[in-house]
């Protein structure tokens, strides 16, 4: 069995689009990092149909397929709240209307698709609903631990797969 990410969408009535980065898509240009030729900027995403009992959102970007046994974490953000239904292209590092933690490149925030060269990557940008107003992560903090407390108890989540592969 093909575990594809529409296989793995909650059934809550959770949707996920992006203008930038379409599900289906090849990963945007300006969502790249700047050695691709992008210019790091986290796509638009924009939800609705939050299930009864949602008090804050979650957003991650996960590639499944990075060759490090584990996957890679490009997005951790926490603390969207429950009146918060979209974020714009290219969230700051530094945004007072969410928290967002380490990257698995070290960073805090978003960093865009860098793959080696050889296959395709999925990039997977979920958003989790949430029964609190607050994680109680503080900003920075690694994105194992904000994972744990946001998988541990989401209502709902959701994702949109995007692809990007560097040529050998």
């Amino acid at each position: 069995m093909d575990l594809t990410t529409s296989e793995l969408t909650d059934s809550s009535g959770l949707t996920l689009v992006s203008d930038a980065t379409p599900d289906g898509s090849v990963v945007a240009a300006p969502q790249l990092v700047a050695a691709l030729g992008g210019e790091n900027l986290s796509p638009d995403l924009r939800w609705s149909g939050a299930p009864e009992g949602t008090k804050s959102y979650a957003v991650t970007c996960y590639d499944p397929d990075a060759p490090t046994g584990s996957g890679f974490w490009h997005w951790v953000a926490w603390d969207i709240p429950a009146s918060t239904t979209s974020l714009p292209v290219g969230v700051p590092r530094e945004d007072s209307s969410l928290v967002q933690a380490v990257n698995d490149f070290g960073n805090v925030g978003f960093d865009g698709p860098e793959p080696p060269a050889g296959a395709p990557h999925r990039y997977q940008f979920s958003v989790h609903a949430l029964p609190v107003e607050s994680l109680g992560a503080e900003q920075g903090a690694p994105n194992v631990q904000a994972r744990f407390a946001i998988f541990s108890q989401q209502l709902a989540s959701t994702s949109l797969t995007a692809r990007y592969q560097v040529s050998a």
